[in-house]
């Protein structure tokens, strides 16, 4: 079949260079687009089969480059990367919202939703399994961020401002790990560079689990950050004494600001396709591989989101 754009395009991996910085960020701008929530089942699915059949080496007539890139953004934002199941809404990556507007038990849950959807390797959990992790994951974040914000009664209220921050660190501490605890315990998919699976490993898990925690506590920085200068500004202007009522949606309004460029920007500190080298890996994995692969230095796994 005929076909207007070439058939050797990877689209297994990002459009732009992983490597670098600008690149992990444009790759993430785009993933994480929220109008990506807005689109109907009918165009994830035309999506997902313009992808699956340029896989098969069948691309529809007219199709562009730069539309196939868009159908594969489409597709992943929307499909898992393992499993090739549909997300649930709530849990893409797109659908991230403000954790200001939810009292700490939504909000938990929310990220347990978000923590599990996005997790790495496509291994089954069972509902007890499910059910046992996010019961501890939001009952362990909610108690931490309560115990922090009671701290706000003993300290001043610029720094005050400051303590759901620590709380939503804390919490992500909690929740990312107890979330995806499965994979602590039985190891993630690794691979060669090729796709080629060698085995599971915990050690992969420990370090894709970690980046995430790291992205997900400076993902809350700016939204937590700023706006307390902001509103501790504000608040002594006549604007807000004369409308207090404008505090709540102005707070809400400088944190979606801030998301909308923190959540790209902090999933691009790491390449989504992680590596480590084959040294780290468990004495065990690391005998299988030198035994089948003996050249191979390095193993690569999807670190999850």
């Amino acid at each position: 079949m005929s076909a207007d754009i070439p058939l050797n395009i990877n689209i297994k991996e990002p459009r732009w260079d992983q490597s670098t910085f600008v690149g992990r960020a444009s790759h993430f701008f785009t993933v994480t687009d929220p109008r990506n929530i807005l689109l109907s089942d009918a165009q994830l699915e035309n999506a997902r089969k313009i992808v699956h059949d340029y896989r098969q080496g069948i691309v529809a007539p007219g199709l562009t480059e730069d539309d196939l890139w868009r159908a594969k953004y489409i597709y992943d934002s929307a499909f898992h990367p393992d499993t090739g199941e549909k997300m649930v809404l709530i849990g893409r990556m797109s659908a991230q919202t403000p954790s200001v507007v939810f009292w700490q038990w939504i909000n938990q849950s929310f990220n347990a939703i978000v923590n599990y959807t996005n997790r790495s390797g496509d291994a089954p959990i069972t509902v007890s399994q499910l059910g046992t992790a996010y019961v501890s994951a939001t009952t362990g974040a909610v108690a931490t961020a309560l115990g922090l914000n009671a701290l706000t009664k003993h300290v001043s209220p610029l720094i005050g401002r400051f303590v759901p921050f620590a709380a939503v660190a804390a919490a992500n501490c909690i929740n990312i790990p107890l979330m995806r605890q499965r994979e602590l315990k039985f190891g993630i998919p690794v691979t060669d560079e090729n796709g080629n699976r060698l085995g599971e490993s915990t050690k992969a898990a420990q370090q894709a689990i970690t980046q995430v925690v790291i992205s997900r506590i400076l993902m809350a920085a700016p939204g937590m950050a700023i706006p307390p200068f902001i509103m501790n500004t504000l608040e002594k202007r006549a604007f807000l004494k004369r409308f207090p009522w404008m505090s709540a949606p102005i707070q809400v309004g400088l944190v979606g600001f801030c998301l909308v460029f923190a959540t790209p920007l902090c999933c691009a500190l790491f390449p989504q396709k992680s590596s480590m080298s084959v040294t780290r890996l468990e004495p065990e994995l690391q005998a299988k591989i030198r035994e089948n692969s003996p050249e191979l230095e390095h193993v690569y796994f999807n670190k999850g989101l």
